[in-house]
């Protein structure tokens, strides 16, 4: 499977895996910005992608970043469709105290490439009955305890 890179600037970098095995590919800044506590911002990675047909594009935080500088994907993980050819883009939020300066060439995130499943949809009167029903949003309960 090919993933086709299009440089939209000079300086951008094409996406990479850092290892074998890796799941993600290494996206890239190619810009400078001085992120504040408490602030997001999208960050330009100078490149357009055309993604394998039935695939799509996530992208997801880099583990270091939000370890070491509470730096994360706001909208984890960000969806790039199979038809999108405008430029990835990557927003960042900032939930440390301290300003995060990110600089081009700096490893901001990254891209996995998944299958997707489409269906066909359909109006049902009922839906089938489970053990779980219409509970979400912690109906299994919390204790504090540890399991």
């Amino acid at each position: 499977m090919r993933l086709f890179v299009k440089k939209l600037v000079p300086e951008a970098q094409l996406p990479h895996y850092a290892h074998p095995g890796d799941a993600g590919l290494d996206l890239f800044s190619v810009q400078e910005f001085i992120l504040q506590p408490g602030q997001s911002t999208m960050i330009k990675t100078g490149i357009a992608i055309e993604l394998p047909p039935g695939t799509e594009g996530q992208v997801r935080p880099r583990s270091g970043l939000a370890a070491k500088h509470q730096i994360t994907v706001l909208n984890t993980p960000g969806t790039i469709d199979e038809g999108y050819r405008g430029e990835v883009c990557v927003i960042l939020i900032n939930h440390g105290k301290n300003e995060f300066k990110i600089e081009p060439g700096m490893k901001i995130a990254q891209l996995l490439v998944k299958p997707v499943l489409t269906v066909d949809v359909e109006e049902a009167e009922e839906l089938s009955d489970t053990s779980r029903g219409a509970g979400g949003f912690g109906s299994t309960g919390y204790t504090g305890k540890k399991p």
